[in-house]
């Protein structure tokens, strides 16, 4: 009896051990997975940088994104927009010796969390319940395709440009067409572009608050940018 005891013993501890054997190896081969895969995204970003004929990189200062949705709160005669702004921004565009630009390195990152309006309830719902920003921390912007900007950029003066780029919210990307204006300046470039689209075309809803009589379907995001060369 002490023999068939004492191998269930063995055989026990020795499926534990293995279990807990593989239990221990699966999160590391999984980390090394993630971690080779943003390697690679990592290295495919610099190559393609590194054959760039100009890069632009947002300057510390001068950039600020907005959305604007037209809304009737309860309690007010007539419509207004409701604005949240952000400076947290980042990122860059390149472009090869064609002009054009080349997408595996031009990107550009606002933080979700960071846009502040009139109203302390308004940026607490956006953030939390429309961007989700604890889950989704940041809004994308992808450049594809950039008019009325050539190479070499122009010493002086100003030009209507239209960027096509790929906007991604909440995990859903949209494409979006840009149009503004850019001023040229000791190698920089600055100015401002717009774009609008609707809540379906991101998969929001509409906000539906008691506050609130109601919000227009359209809005509209602003960007002032500051760019600058990149060394």
């Amino acid at each position: 009896m002490n023999v068939r005891i004492a191998m269930r013993t063995t055989l026990v501890a020795a499926g534990a051990a293995a279990l807990f054997a593989c239990s221990q190896s699966e999160p590391e081969s999984a980390f090394a997975q993630s971690t080779r895969a943003t390697t690679t995204a990592s290295a495919v970003q610099s190559d393609a940088a590194k054959g760039a004929a100009l890069k632009l990189v947002l300057a510390p200062t001068g950039n600020e994104a907005r959305y604007r949705v037209r809304e009737q709160l309860m309690g007010h005669d007539l419509p207004n927009d409701a604005v949240g702004e952000t400076k947290s921004l980042a990122g860059s565009i390149a472009f090869d010796a064609n002009g054009k630009v080349i997408r595996e390195a031009s990107k550009f990152t606002v933080d979700a969390s960071s846009f502040v309006s009139d109203q302390d309830r308004r940026d607490g719902y956006v953030r939390r319940r429309l961007l989700e920003a604890d889950s989704y921390p940041s809004v994308t912007l992808v450049p594809t395709e950039i008019t009325g900007v050539k190479l070499p950029l122009p010493t002086s003066g100003s030009a209507p440009i239209t960027m096509k780029a790929d906007l991604t919210v909440r995990g859903v990307t949209h494409p979006t067409t840009w149009t503004g204006t850019a001023s040229f300046a000791n190698g920089g470039v600055s100015g401002k572009a717009a774009t609008a689209f609707t809540f379906d075309d991101i998969q929001l809803d509409q906000p539906r608050v008691p506050v609130l009589l109601s919000v227009a379907d359209t809005i509209k995001l602003e960007i002032d940018f500051n760019l600058v060369q990149q060394r």
